[in-house]
């Protein structure tokens, strides 16, 4: 074999290393089956945070859809968990992905994210067709009416508040398209889910199990949940033959083994992403505020109860298998990090209601 006979512009030839087919199969590019002549290169700046990563996926499936022999690369902060097969080249940030970038020729570049750092990549990479936010003059510029009202749902709050599209299909329509229902992509690991499912059977045996994360992350303390909130609903878990299961990272752990100290409920402990990814998906149901749990949910296509007071509950698709639950008397604290009330909002989201949502994606009676 020759030099010549290497088929270079095939979706799956990487340059220096074994392509997918041959590691797989062992085949050679004269008599490959799988050899696919790229036609077109797109690039995704999509950077983070990692629950924005996820959920921009779901344009992949279009984009296989509209460019069937395209050659799709992405750049994000979070490269572990883009979904393996669905995207050709992944980088993650630095600067020899930049370097990299800015000496290849795109066909569709597109950036999704209003950090200034990804719009200068955009205004610097070479593509024939660009689309999403740009650098112009030193700020972030949008390129279609769709990208504008984008940013003026970032800027001013009456504008947000009004709107009512998902951020799903807000995505699709800054790339020109309609969102369809097109689902998260999200890799589970096959082994870890067997194993997870396991270790529930041995720790709780009969389900439902439901996977409770405690936690909201540090960015936006006002969506915690009161603590003694928890311990009410694991009790009345418990005694209605529902199995929780704490749930969290490294920040929920002090909360989640005292709420095991005071309820007895299975606490498994902190685990790396792809064990997390598989500890959710081997549960019934998931009840959690907005978090990367959230995500890591939808995309494995649990049940949901999903807790919401700062934000503007049109943003979150959940594709009809949950349930959004507010606090009674709302929130005065739209995408605030601290709370202006005496008493926090999210003490007047009750058990009762919680239970009753819980119940209505279980599909049991209350």
């Amino acid at each position: 074999m020759k030099i010549s006979d290497v088929k270079l512009d095939c979706r799956h030839f990487k340059g220096y290393v074994p392509c997918r087919p041959h590691k797989e199969k062992g085949v050679l590019c004269p008599d490959c089956p799988d050899y696919a002549p790229v036609k077109e290169r797109i690039l995704i700046i999509k950077l983070g945070a990692m629950g924005d990563v996820i959920r921009t996926t779901p344009l992949l499936v279009r984009l296989r859809e509209e460019y069937p022999h395209a050659q799709i690369h992405w750049i994000t902060h979070t490269p572990d968990i883009l979904p393996a097969g669905k995207i050709d080249r992944v980088y993650r940030w630095d600067a020899t992905a930049l370097h990299i970038l800015k000496h290849l020729d795109f066909d569709l570049a597109i950036n999704l994210d209003k950090d200034l750092e990804a719009c200068i990549l955009l205004r610097q990479v070479r593509a024939r067709r660009k689309m999403g936010f740009i650098e112009h003059e030193g700020h972030v510029w949008p390129l279609s009416p769709a990208a504008e009202h984008k940013i003026l749902t970032g800027l001013f709050d009456p504008i947000s508040k009004a709107n009512t599209k998902n951020y799903i299909a807000e995505t699709f329509e800054i790339c020109g398209y309609d969102f369809r229902g097109e689902p998260y992509l999200l890799d589970v690991d096959p082994d870890l889910l067997k194993k997870w499912k396991q270790e529930y059977a041995q720790a709780l045996e009969e389900r439902p199990w439901i996977g409770l994360n405690t936690g909201c992350g540090a960015r936006w303390p006002t969506r915690l949940w009161p603590e003694d909130y928890w311990v009410a609903l694991i009790q009345r878990m418990q005694q209605e033959g529902l199995k929780p299961i704490l749930m969290g990272g490294p920040d929920e752990e002090p909360r989640n083994l005292r709420l095991h100290q005071r309820t007895g409920a299975y606490y498994p402990g902190v685990h790396p992403l792809k064990e997390f990814i598989a500890m959710i998906a081997a549960t019934d149901a998931i009840v959690t505020a907005v978090t990367m749990a959230m995500h890591l949910a939808i995309g494995t296509q649990r049940r949901i109860v999903l807790f919401n007071n700062i934000f503007n509950r049109h943003e979150f698709e959940l594709y009809g298998r949950g349930r959004i639950v507010e606090p009674d008397t709302g929130c005065d604290c739209y995408y605030g990090q601290t709370c202006k009330r005496a008493r926090h909002c999210m003490y007047d989201l009750p058990v009762d209601k919680v239970w009753d949502a819980l119940m209505e994606v279980l599909n049991l009676p209350a």
